[in-house]
């Protein structure tokens, strides 16, 4: 290791740090101008044991945004001198205001320190930090001065050069994270800068940052080295502030900003305890309640159980509308095509397929809202914040709660969340725990269920299932943890940005970008799915029936016409409504018993031994196995193979119910959908993010998983004779 040092000293203004450059330099020490700028430059020297150091004193600064020349110098020469070592002077009384300087610093990705300075005013004014727990949160040492009576000088210098050293191994600063959003436009930029070549003092993510910041310095220097490079770079960086303003009606800066202190935020709830005249604002005193260790989880509780019965209840009249429009395009189809196969297509494959699921729209779009709502307002954090113990009986913490969250929308983009995680095991275990997580997907096969047969407690019936969820989750990843992923847990800071009122532009455009997702799937892999399943259910399209069923419509249509010719006004209309019922009746034997001998009737036969201890029978057990392309297929193959035709939603209730299919048998089929494999998007997902082991271990463990769940469920429910 080199035995000449330089440790640059950085702060804010009045935190102590000249006091302390003072006590270690002593008389050693010069005082200039830094080159080219008037601002004063102080540097020093120190003997310690074997080393020669070399201490700069930074210009005070509370930020390193570059309004002002102290600014611009002070990370100009973390950047470009590149000191062996950045010691952050932290007034110990006043953490909040010194940790937005702090965190800057930390993004030039540098090796670092934090000295809690004045901590004689912090005891003082009651104020405790616990140091090893910020240590561990941040990564780096932390150490506690007391700069006028130069008490922890000494330390303060011996874990600079152990950190040092530990850099000179191998060691990496941790990145500060923020809220999804801002990280997604920060990794672009970080991406397109690496993919350009283009070489800029500073780690990549802090250029990406200050370009997003709209940085003139950083702009201009990426100008000066590749115009081309730049101009594509600058444009992407347009989009992306675009982006952010759109959503947030406010300056990338600012939502950043807002960010940052979300940050400080959960460093303060982490290790400051006895915080006396402390700021106390909207959010703190809405904290008080919301993030309680007694309270809060209830509160959570409560909010995730009124956003299923408002998904269902508020959802029931939109979803009327629809049906009744799908019933109405059905019919006109019906009357105005002439019989043939591709008319029995369109209505008994593309309209039941489709028209199935479409009716679930609304729903959706309302799942979707409250999940936005709850990370426009900040309660998102708030969430994983309250997780946090029950994360760590799955060796996990409170940020892995976040993906998991969003799993409730869609799981795709839940697993590329887990990117946020540093510890890999952590990413890998959150990754295989969040499948648990019941996306938007399968909310048609519980309305469809739940409304059938609990229509006065379905709400609830579905928040039960999303809570068992995340129940199976927290015990896999238990499960997990032991057996593969043994270790130590990763430390965390959780954000708490401030709470905000939620701008319903946002939201609606939260809302509608997942909902365009689901609108997608209705002509792609429903679409098709539903054609193939239509497909194998209607041919051969020759079978040898058990009965004449024409020759028998025939003979019952006679008789009543008969019966009908003979018998007065009233009593013909009551014989009218009784031949309807009696041939629809026929219908429905025949089209069961021409399904029975399709080719999709037969694979039902060889998947029937597998499901029919669970209680599925084997209509159910082919749409389940349809499911692994979409959940929404899940419905769409029920509405097929249940011939509801034109009929709408209310049909396919009747059919389930006529199949044989009881509530304990209903339970058992959507508790298997909230477990078992997910769609192949997701599967492809584990793949591309974790590995192709991974992705496999998951497609096979959520399948046993549901089966022996769906058969725990099942099984009980016969022997307390709820069957």
């Amino acid at each position: 290791m080199n035995k000449h040092l330089t440790l640059a000293l950085a702060g804010n203004p009045n935190c102590g740090k000249t006091t302390i450059f003072n006590n270690l330099t002593g008389a050693r020490q010069k005082v200039g101008n830094w080159p080219g700028v008037t601002v004063e430059k102080k540097e020093g020297k120190l003997k310690f044991r074997d080393y020669d150091l070399t201490i700069v004193d930074l210009p005070g600064t509370y930020s390193l945004t570059p309004f002002s020349i102290e600014e611009i110098t002070a990370r100009d020469f973390v950047i470009n001198e590149r000191p062996d070592m950045v010691v952050i002077i932290i007034d110990a009384s006043n953490l909040e205001r010194s940790l937005f300087l702090a965190i800057q610093i930390l993004e030039l990705g540098r090796p670092a320190i934090f000295v809690l300075n004045m901590a004689d005013v912090a005891d003082a004014k009651g104020i405790q930090i616990n140091e090893a727990k910020l240590s561990q949160l941040l990564g780096l040492p932390v150490v506690f001065t007391i700069g006028n009576k130069n008490e922890g000088t000494d330390h303060l210098v011996e874990a600079a050069i152990d950190e040092i050293l530990r850099f000179d191994q191998g060691k990496e600063s941790r990145p500060i994270r923020y809220s999804p959003k801002i990280e997604a436009c920060i990794t672009k930029i970080q991406a397109d800068l690496i993919e350009s070549g283009v070489n800029m003092e500073g780690a990549f993510r802090w250029n990406a940052v200050k370009i997003l910041e709209d940085d003139k310095v950083i702009k201009t220097r990426l100008q000066e080295i590749s115009a081309p490079a730049a101009e594509r770079i600058l444009k992407s960086a347009h989009e992306s502030r675009k982006r952010i303003q759109t959503l947030f009606e406010d300056d990338f800066e600012i939502v950043l900003t807002d960010d940052r202190y979300g940050v400080i935020a959960g460093i303060v709830k982490e290790t400051v305890t006895n915080l006396a005249g402390k700021r106390i604002d909207i959010s703190r005193n809405i904290d008080l309640v919301l993030t309680d260790r007694f309270f809060g989880i209830p509160v959570f509780i409560f909010f995730i159980w009124a956003m299923f019965q408002l998904t269902f209840s508020l959802g029931a009249y939109p979803m009327g509308w629809i049906e009744s429009a799908v019933s109405l395009l059905s019919s006109g189809l019906e009357k105005f095509l002439p019989a043939s196969l591709l008319k029995d297509l369109l209505i008994n494959g593309v309209m039941a397929g489709i028209g199935s699921v479409i009716v679930f729209l609304p729903n959706i779009l309302i799942l979707f809202f409250c999940i936005a709502l709850f990370e426009d307002t900040g309660y998102m954090a708030r969430a994983a914040f309250l997780m946090d113990r029950v994360m760590h009986t799955a060796g996990l913490h409170g940020k892995s709660f976040i993906p998991m969250l969003m799993g409730f929308g869609c799981n795709v983009p839940a697993i590329m969340a887990t990117r946020t995680l540093e510890s890999r095991k952590d990413r890998i275990l959150t990754i295989l725990m969040t499948p648990f997580m019941s996306c938007s997907a399968r909310l048609p096969v519980y309305i469809v269920l739940a409304g059938s047969f609990f229509p006065d407690r379905a709400g609830t019936v579905i928040f039960g299932l999303y809570f068992l969820g995340i129940l199976i989750a927290i015990l896999s990843g238990r499960l997990f943890r032991k057996i593969l992923f043994k270790g130590e847990e990763a430390p965390f800071i959780m954000e708490l940005p401030p709470y905000r009122i939620p701008m319903v532009k946002s939201l609606v455009i939260h809302m509608w970008d997942r909902g365009k997702m689901f609108l997608k799937k209705m002509g792609g892999v429903i679409l098709v799915g539903s054609i193939i399943i239509w497909g194998l259910s209607n041919f051969p399209r020759h079978l040898s029936y058990s009965e004449d069923y024409d020759g028998k419509i025939h003979s019952v249509k006679a008789e009543y016409a008969r019966k009908i010719e003979s018998a007065g006004p009233q009593a013909a209309e009551a014989l009218d409504q009784q031949l309807a019922l009696v041939l629809a009746d026929i219908h429905h034997k025949q089209a069961r018993e021409r399904i029975a001998g399709s080719y999709i009737g037969k694979i039902g036969k060889v998947l029937e031994p597998v499901f029919s201890p669970i209680g599925i029978g084997w209509q159910a057990s082919v749409a389940l196995v349809s499911g692994f392309v979409a959940k929404e297929v899940v419905v769409s193959t029920m509405g097929v193979l249940y011939g509801v035709g034109h009929e709408g939603g209310e049909a396919l209730e009747k059919a389930l119910k006529k199949s044989g299919m009881t509530a304990l048998s209903a339970l058992s089929i959507m508790v298997f959908v909230l477990l078992y494999v997910p769609c192949f998007a997701t599967v492809m997902t584990i793949y591309r993010e974790a590995s192709a082991v991974w992705a496999g271990f998951n497609l096979i463990y959520t399948t046993m998983v549901a089966w022996g769940m769906s058969f725990l469920v099942y099984r009980t429910g016969m022997m307390l004779g709820a069957g």
